[in-house]
């Protein structure tokens, strides 16, 4: 088990919590069970010994450090200046996901949390060669960090059950045709059998 982080993408109250914008990935991530499968990840995670890394994302309230223009979607986001604001709730780990032990890797540009972050810095600092993919959305979160770890040299594994994306026809097209061929893929059960 040396050398794995668990990496922990966007599980943060402006997105799938309380402050959402996102409604039906809400609804995908509790059809799934990807908060609890999360969670159960995450414990074995610790009681092994792997390192839990949550990768956030968050503005600033005068938008430095993050390219507004660029992309459709974030355009559209930003047109309320109260999202995902740096320092706010929403930018705040689901409760019960986040210890204190955990590390916290946050972006404000992109969707990779590799992009413009000191992860990569972070993972090899720990010795880490192989991440352990978690969280939101299959729609751009995940494909980004896989993407970017595989181009920085890292194996990925990605949890099956414990991510989620919309529709869900597509979120499986995504893990089938995309993510297969970039990372292996696991269960929640799979996983928390083997580092136990």
């Amino acid at each position: 088990m040396g050398g794995t982080a668990v990496l922990v993408m966007e599980m943060q109250q402006g997105v799938i919590g309380e402050h959402t914008k996102f409604p039906e990935l809400v609804g995908a991530c509790d059809k799934h069970d990807v908060i609890p499968n999360t969670a159960a990840v995450l414990n074995a995670a610790r009681a092994a010994g792997i390192p839990v890394i949550h990768c956030t994302a968050a503005f600033r309230a005068d938008r430095i450090g993050s390219h507004t223009g660029n992309c459709p979607f974030i355009a559209g986001l930003l047109r309320d200046p109260g999202h995902m604001l740096d320092g706010t709730p929403a930018v705040d780990v689901l409760a019960g996901l986040r210890e204190p032990g955990d590390l916290e890797n946050r972006r404000y540009h992109g969707f990779s949390p590799f992009t413009g972050t000191s992860l990569d810095t972070t993972l090899r600092s720990l010795g880490v060669t192989a991440v352990v993919a978690t969280g939101v959305s299959l729609n751009l979160g995940i494909p980004g960090l896989a993407l970017e770890a595989v181009n920085l040299g890292y194996r990925v594994t990605v949890v099956e059950d414990a991510v989620a994306g919309v529709p869900d026809d597509y979120a499986a097209a995504v893990l089938r045709h995309t993510l297969s061929l970039l990372a292996t893929r696991v269960s929640t059960a799979e996983l928390v059998a083997a580092w136990t």
